[in-house]
Formats: C-alpha cells, sequence, structure tokens
C-alpha cells in the first residue's frame, strides 16, 4: 500500500467472489451475469472482471462500445453486450470485437439485420422497453416486430431482455405487471433466451429469474432490498488522511460560506478528500465518518479538495491518521442516505486520485 497516499480506495475482490456466488446459487438455475459498466461501478474494471471471470461468470454488461473495447482486452473469451447498441458504432466495430449489441429500436434491428445479411449472421440482444419509456422498443415498435418476425432473419439472437423500474421498491405492483407484459411480450418472438431481473429483481423469487440475471451493483455490496438486512458482503472501505489539526471556540465558523458555527470548545480535522473525489458537496454538515469506533461528524462545507470533521471525542488523533469515509461500521448505501442520493452514484463518483488497493486471494493475478 502506498504510505503517502492522502485517500485509499479498498476494493474487496474475495467479497466480490463471494457476492457473484451467493446470486448465482440464489438465482440457479438461471446463468448469472455481470454487468461492469462505468469501470465496473467505478472499482476498476481489470481487477473485476478477471474476479468474475475466475468465478465462471461467462456473460458481461457494458454500456458503451468504448467499455466493451476495453473489456474484449481483458477477457478474449467473454460474451460482452453493449446496451448502448448500434447508435455508439457501427455495426464493422462490433464485428471486430466480437461485441454483442442490445438492439433497442426497429432501426437497430434493421441495421444489424443488413449487415448480418451481408457478412453473415452474428449475435444481438433484443431490448424491450416494459416501463423504463428509456432504451428498448416501445410497445408500438413491438407489435410491428411481432407481427413480422422477418425482421430479424440473419439475427442470431442471443437473448431477449428488460429492465425492472421499481426492482428495490417494497409495492412490487408495477414489478408484476412488467414481468407479466415481458412473459406476453415472449410468447409473441422467436424463442430465444430471456432476461428479467438485474440485481434487485433477483430477491422476488423464481418468477423473475427467468433464463439469465444480470446483476451489477449487488456485486459490490449494495443492498438488494433498502429496509432489509443487507445478505451480501460489503466491498468498498474508503479513508481519507488528516492534514491538519485545530482547536477552535466561538465564534469561529468553518469552511466556505462560514455554514458552520462552532458552539463551544471543539477540536476538527481537515481531511485530504472533497467532491472531486466523489465525495459529494450535499453531504455538508449531515455527513458521517468514522475513526475506529467513534462516528465524527462533517462540519461545515465539503469542498473540492478538503472536508472537515469534528474530532472533538477523538483526543488521540494526530494529523496522518485515516478516517474512514466509507467502512465497516458506515457503509456504502448509509452514505448514499446521507447524501440523499443513492448508492450507485457514489461508488461511480469516487475520484481518481484515490490510491486503489485491492485485497483477495487473486490480487496477483488481477492487479
Amino acid at each position: 500500500m502506498n504510505n503517502n497516499a492522502t485517500g485509499i480506495l479498498t476494493v474487496d475482490l474475495d467479497a466480490i467472489a463471494a457476492n457473484y456466488r451467493f446470486l448465482s446459487e440464489r438465482a440457479r438455475p438461471a446463468v448469472t451475469a455481470a454487468a461492469i459498466k462505468a469501470n465496473a461501478y467505478g472499482l476498476g474494471v481489470g481487477p473485476v472482471s478477471r474476479t468474475l471471470w475466475a468465478e465462471g461468470c461467462r456473460d458481461f454488461f457494458v454500456a458503451t462500445i468504448d467499455e466493451g473495447i476495453e473489456l474484449r482486452g481483458l477477457l478474449p473469451e467473454a460474451r460482452i453486450t453493449v446496451l448502448n447498441g448500434l447508435i455508439a458504432g457501427d455495426p464493422a466495430l462490433f464485428r471486430k470485437y466480437a461485441l454483442i449489441p442490445a438492439l433497442n429500436d426497429l432501426g437497430q434491428i434493421d441495421g444489424w439485420r443488413a449487415d448480418c445479411q451481408r457478412n453473415g449472421p452474428a449475435p444481438a440482444v433484443l431490448h424491450l422497453d416494459t416501463g423504463m419509456a428509456r432504451l428498448g422498443l416501445p410497445p408500438a415498435e413491438l407489435d410491428i416486430l411481432a407481427d413480422d418476425h422477418s425482421r430479424l432473419d440473419g439475427i442470431a439472437l442471443a437473448l431477449i431482455m428488460t429492465h425492472l423500474a421499481c426492482a428495490d421498491e417494497p409495492d412490487d405492483t408495477m414489478t408484476r405487471r412488467q414481468r407479466d407484459d415481458f412473459a406476453a411480450a415472449l410468447a409473441r418472438l422467436p424463442r430465444a433466451p430471456a432476461s428479467l431481473s438485474a440485481s434487485s429483481g433477483i430477491f422476488h423469487g423464481p418468477d423473475y429469474l427467468f433464463d439469465m440475471v444480470r446483476p451489477g451493483v449487488c456485486l459490490h455490496g449494495l443492498n438488494p432490498r433498502p429496509g432489509h438486512p443487507n445478505p451480501l458482503r460489503p466491498v468498498v472501505r474508503l479513508q481519507a488522511k488528516i492534514l491538519q489539526i485545530r482547536d477552535v471556540d466561538t465564534p469561529q465558523t468553518v469552511g466556505y460560506g462560514a455554514s458552520h458555527r462552532v458552539a463551544g470548545p471543539a477540536r476538527l480535522a481537515t481531511l485530504a478528500a472533497g467532491y472531486a473525489d466523489g465525495y459529494l458537496r450535499s453531504l455538508s454538515g449531515r455527513g458521517t465518518a468514522y475513526m475506529g469506533e467513534t462516528a465524527v461528524p462533517i462540519v461545515g462545507r465539503v469542498s473540492m479538495d478538503l472536508t472537515t470533521v469534528d474530532i472533538t471525542r477523538v483526543p488521540e488523533a494526530r494529523p496522518g491518521d485515516m478516517v474512514d469515509l466509507i467502512g465497516p461500521r458506515h457503509d456504502v448505501d448509509a452514505l448514499a442516505e446521507e447524501a440523499g442520493t443513492i448508492g450507485y452514484e457514489i461508488l461511480t463518483s469516487l475520484g481518481r486520485r484515490y490510491h486503489r488497493h485491492y485485497l483477495g486471494e487473486r490480487c496477483g493475478e488481477v492487479a
């Protein structure tokens, strides 16, 4: 580990492997793929993808064609689907890197079919929109395709998928409706493996598994069912170094905008982390960090490079000590709740200035 690092992001690869095994067992007999978009949710696509490959994962989903090309260089034999589809690159580029496009509308279907007629059959994923109004064939285009299967001629249909809008919410009325609509759509289309659930959907039961599940953020330890105990192992620890400590008293104020006024004698520590590092500005005056067992609250505004915490209850603290921003007593989900966001944003916002430290049996293989 770099002892000079002012911030350390520790990623437990063994925990990622254990989470993949847990989700695979829960989803059985469905195949368990992995979504590793956005640099594996900010944790490093190389170490994470190789860890998952070693656990037996063979199907991977990324967002962009650039992500697909990068992953192809890491995993030459993996099946890699690009969710943004052909809009992100021409068919020749997908063929060159053996990437599978998710076909999100009739135009993309027609474009891939034309390429298959010129250059031979190639796999694709058909993406249906069952309620997100985001990517995927809308109902009107599904009707056209269901009435004319010839639009898929020459395409090796590898998978038909959709995406749940409310899988992590306790009221699953929409989730059930999407499941039923997806099943009805499958009955109107050529037979192919089907995939409905990503992370949280896996926990809705066997009717939601179909042939493949596509967990993403759950692999990285976030709770798939808010309000319930987290069945997954934590993956991330984030620590920031104390740069300076000072004793203050009233009427001292702290940080930009003088947004925090000290109410009495206090001991404050300035940490080497700020919103440029993904420690969100919305944590100003409401976030919590930890030194050992002791909570140390964020005081004043989080700035670009620095954050101030009240360490009055930790008299032994010294400059150079590390403070847990994410850790065993305050996980990603807890930090996200304080920031008024979701764990996805916390993970994918983690900045490049942290020294990344990988733990696990395969560290030598994946570094």
